[in-house]
C-alpha cells in the first residue's frame, strides 16, 4: 500500500517554515551552526541550534512543558490544518502518532535533579514523566485530541526514521488511517556530554567525507510528516520503501565493511521494486566520524558501482539524533516539492579534501539538479549505535 507523505511540517537550525528551510538548505547555508559555550565543561563547541522564542505550551497542557515539546508543537502548528482535515475525515480514533526521539524532556529533568542536589526539592514545575521516551507522542495525543496508537521508537540515531517505517506498517494493517510521524530531539547536556566523552565531537564544523574530518557536530530538529492512504495531489510524494537491518557489531561503532548499510539500502531497493541505477539522490547519513564516514562509502560504492548524486546535510543542521531519519527524509521531500521550482539538491558542503582510504564518492554541487520529470527516487541512509541501520526512499507516488 502506498504511504502517501501528504503534509510536512519543520524546524532546524536551517529555519521554521518549509519555505525558509529549503532556501537555506539549497544555499549550502551553514550559518546556523554556531559556537557556544556552557555546555561541556572547559568546551566552546558549534552546534545547531533553533534560535529564538518557541511556541508555548498551552496551559492546560502544562505538564508537558519542555523544549522537546516546544520544538514538537512548533513542526506540528505548520501542519494543524491537515491534520484537523484528516481528523475530520477518518475520526479521532483512526490518526496514530509514531515519533522518535532520544532525548524526551532530559534537559529538564536534569535541571530539576541538579536543583534537587542543591536545595533539597524539587522545581515546581518538575514533572518526571517529562524525562520518559514516550512522553512526545503522549504530548502531542493530548494537544491533537486523537486515540489512535500513540508511542514512540527510540533506537538512537534511526529513531524518526523507523517512525516512518512503523507509520507505514500501521497504514498496511489496516490499524489507522492517517499517521502523524517523525521526529524532535533537542540539545542538552547529557548527550553533548555523552558524545564529548566517546572523543566523537569536533571543535569545529563537521566536515563529512574529509581526510580531515574530526567528529559531529549536535543539532536540534523536529520534523512532522502526514501520512496516510491517499492523497488528492496529483502531484504527490510518498514513502516508496525502507529497510533496516542490525548487524550487533559494537555498541557505538559501526560495522566497519559498511555489510549492515549495505543490506538496509539493499532492503528499501527492494520493497520500492527499485534498482540503485534510478536512484537520483541519495542523503548520507555522513556523521564526520572516522569510523562513520568510512563504513558508509564503502557500502555506497559496492551499490552504486556507477555512482550516485549525494550529500551530507549535517555541517547544516548538526547532528539531530533521534530526529535525524526525520529531517533528513524531510530534505528529500522538498527537493521533491512542487516549491522546488529551480530542482535543486542539497549540496555537500566540506573541505574539499578526499580521504585517499575511502572509494570516491558523487557529491552534489550547488550547479547539480534534480531531474523534473517524474518519477523521481531520492533515498536517505540512517545508522545508529549498536549496528541499527535504516534506509528510506522517498519519491514521486505512481
Amino acid at each position: 500500500m502506498t504511504a502517501y507523505l501528504n503534509a510536512l511540517g519543520l524546524i532546524c537550525s536551517l529555519g521554521r517554515t518549509q519555505h525558509e528551510v529549503a532556501g537555506n538548505l539549497f544555499a549550502g547555508d551553514c550559518s546556523g551552526m554556531r559556537a557556544e559555550a556552557g555546555w561541556v565543561p572547559q568546551r566552546s563547541l558549534p552546534m545547531a541550534a533553533v534560535r529564538g522564542e518557541l511556541a508555548a505550551i498551552p496551559a492546560a497542557l502544562g505538564l508537558h512543558a519542555t523544549r522537546n515539546n516546544q520544538l514538537l508543537l512548533e513542526a506540528a502548528l505548520q501542519i494543524r490544518d491537515d491534520i484537523e482535515q484528516a481528523i475530520q475525515t477518518y475520526g479521532r480514533d483512526r490518526i496514530g502518532i509514531v515519533l522518535g526521539t532520544s532525548t524526551s524532556g532530559i534537559e529538564e529533568a536534569s535541571q530539576g535533579l541538579a536543583q534537587y542536589l542543591r536545595e533539597h526539592q524539587f522545581p515546581a514545575s518538575y514533572d518526571y514523566r517529562q524525562q520518559e521516551l514516550g512522553a512526545p507522542a503522549n504530548f502531542l495525543a493530548d494537544w491533537l485530541e486523537v486515540s489512535g496508537p500513540a508511542y514512540v521508537i527510540s533506537t538512537a540515531c534511526t529513531s524518526s526514521a523507523r517512525a516512518l517505517m512503523s507509520a507505514q506498517r500501521l497504514l498496511d494493517l489496516g490499524l489507522c488511517d492517517a499517521v502523524v510521524c517523525g521526529g524532535v530531539d533537542s540539545l542538552c547536556k547529557l548527550t553533548l556530554n555523552g558524545f564529548s566523552a566517546l572523543e566523537a565531537v569536533s571543535g569545529q564544523r563537521c566536515n563529512p567525507f574529509s581526510v580531515n574530518r574530526s567528529g559531529i557536530n549536535i543539532g536540534e530538529a523536529a520534523a512532522l510528516f502526514l501520512m496516510s492512504k491517499r492523497t488528492g495531489d496529483s502531484q504527490a510524494i510518498a514513502l516508496l520503501g525502507a529497510g533496516a537491518s542490525s548487524d550487533a557489531h559494537h555498541i557505538s561503532a559501526p560495522e566497519p565493511g559498511g555489510r549492515g548499510a549495505l543490506k538496509a539500502m539493499n532492503k528499501a531497493l527492494a520493497r520500492a521494486g527499485l534498482q540503485p541505477g534510478q536512484i537520483d539522490y541519495l542523503n548520507l547519513h555522513g556523521t564526520a566520524t572516522q569510523h562513520n564516514d568510512a563504513m558508509e562509502s564503502l557500502a555506497v560504492a559496492a551499490l552504486f558501482p556507477a555512482g550516485v548524486p549525494c550529500s551530507s546535510t549535517k555541517p547544516m543542521t548538526g547532528h539531530t539524533l533521534g530526529a535525524a531519519g526525520a529531517l533528513e527524509a524531510a530534505f528529500c521531500w522538498l527537493s521533491l516539492s512542487p516549491g522546488n521550482r529551480e530542482h535543486a539538491l542539497p549540496p555537500h558542503v566540506w573541505d574539499g579534501q578526499p580521504d585517499p582510504e575511502l572509494p570516491p564518492l558523487k557529491w552534489v554541487t550547488p550547479a547539480d539538479r534534480l531531474a523534473s520529470i517524474a518519477p523521481r527516487y531520492l533515498m536517505s541512509n540512517s545508522f545508529a549505535f549498536g549496528g541499527n541501520n535504516v534506509s528510506l526512499i522517498i519519491g514521486d507516488a505512481p
